[in-house]
């Protein structure tokens, strides 16, 4: 039976203005510096990323804070591998509080929706501003 309808071209490789690449370099940018943000600091990429998403890239926030979830996952998927092939992670040190940030994952997934843009930027900043004054102390 042949092939009735064209399926849905997810690789463009010439949208309007452009090649894919040549279009998209910002965001391949903005990954490389939150990959290296989780790679060098064991985490902490999305809170590189979030910012370059809205700023530089242009997202909407509650895009770039889903966005960022979606990419840093990965990126700490990979670090993980990183660590513990060279001997630097402690599984059971760390099974605790990835059993809580599961939980507060998906609890804040939940929420996420429900926050008024204002409340979700403020906290942002504030939780950014917070680890900022702890890497000092």
């Amino acid at each position: 039976m042949p092939w009735t309808h064209k399926p849905p071209l997810l690789w463009h490789t010439k949208p309007k203005g452009g090649g894919f690449l040549r279009s998209k370099w910002k965001y391949a940018l903005a990954g490389g510096a939150a990959g290296i943000a989780n790679g060098f600091f064991g985490g902490g990429g999305g809170s590189v990323f979030v910012p370059l998403l809205t700023g530089y890239c242009k997202l909407d926030q509650r895009k770039a804070f889903a966005t960022s979830v979606a990419v840093i996952l990965p990126l700490c998927a990979l670090s993980v591998a990183v660590y513990l092939f060279r001997g630097g992670l402690d599984v059971m040190a760390a099974l605790p509080y990835l059993i809580g940030g599961t939980v507060g994952g998906w609890a804040g997934g939940k929420w996420f929706r429900g926050v008024k843009m204002p409340w979700l930027k403020r906290a942002f900043g504030l939780l950014l501003i917070y680890g900022g004054v702890r890497s000092f102390l």
